[in-house]
Parts: structure tokens; C-alpha cells; sequence
């Protein structure tokens, strides 16, 4: 049975489930952040899932980097899959800008952090279901 694990549950606040992957906004308000856990038990990485899975999980990666990207006129999407903090399988979709804080190096372990204000995260959740539901979000 699938179980969301503990540090993304803490970090995270849940945005809605694709046909594959519970989808989460990161609770950090320097970038536009999701990330995609497939519902799969006991998966690490993506060669891992099934083929079918790994195709899925493809489609709405893209899908969703191409959504963020229109939304928030990125300068580029970031996608990762790393893994080392926490295994359970996901990816980060990151909307980066060449202005950001930590442009051009990767987000992680150049700025601390910084959860959204609570009237900022409705907003912000607001803004990402509208443009992930037309994908088929739910």
C-alpha cells in the first residue's frame, strides 16, 4: 500500500493525484516547485517502475514542466530525481529564473528555504491546481 513518506508529507502540501503520481507544491516560496511521487510501493528509481510506469511518468512530468513553464514565463525548468534524502521515487519539477536566488547552481543547499505565508500558499495552490486540472489532475 502506497504511503507518502514522512519528509515530503512535512515539506510539502498535497496539490491533487495524476492516473500515476501524487502531485505536491513544495512549501518553499523562492520558486514555483512541485514534485510527482509515483504511487508505487517500494520504488527508488525509475528504471524500477514498469514500462508502461515509466512512460506515465514521463508524460505528466512534461506536462507539467510545460504548464509551469507558459504559467510562470520560466527561464528554464529544472527536473530532477535525486534521491539522496529521501528514497521513495519523485521528481522535482523547479521553475528557475536567470535572477533567481540560486541561478545558475542547482536550488538545493544555497538558501535556506522559506515556507509561504499563509495567505501566499492558498494563492499559490489556487494558481497551480488551475493550471495542472486541464491535465488531467484531480
Amino acid at each position: 500500500m502506497f504511503q507518502l513518506h514522512p519528509q515530503l508529507a512535512k515539506d510539502c502540501v498535497e496539490l491533487g493525484d495524476f492516473p500515476l503520481s501524487k502531485v505536491l507544491l513544495v512549501n518553499d516560496c523562492h520558486y514555483p516547485w512541485v514534485i510527482l511521487v509515483p504511487r508505487r510501493d517500494g520504488v527508488r528509481e525509475i528504471h524500477e517502475l514498469v514500462a508502461a510506469d515509466q512512460l506515465r511518468l514521463i508524460e505528466e512530468s512534461s506536462a507539467v514542466c510545460a504548464a509551469m513553464a507558459d504559467y510562470f514565463a520560466a527561464d528554464k525548468m529544472n527536473v530532477a530525481a535525486l534521491g539522496n534524502m529521501v528514497p521513495q521515487l519523485h521528481l522535482h519539477p523547479i521553475v528557475r529564473y536567470i535572477n533567481d536566488l540560486a541561478w545558475p547552481k542547482p536550488v538545493w543547499g544555497v538558501v535556506e528555504g522559506m515556507p509561504y505565508e499563509r495567505g501566499k500558499l492558498a494563492d499559490q495552490l489556487q494558481k497551480i491546481r488551475s493550471i495542472l486540472l486541464p491535465l488531467g489532475m484531480k
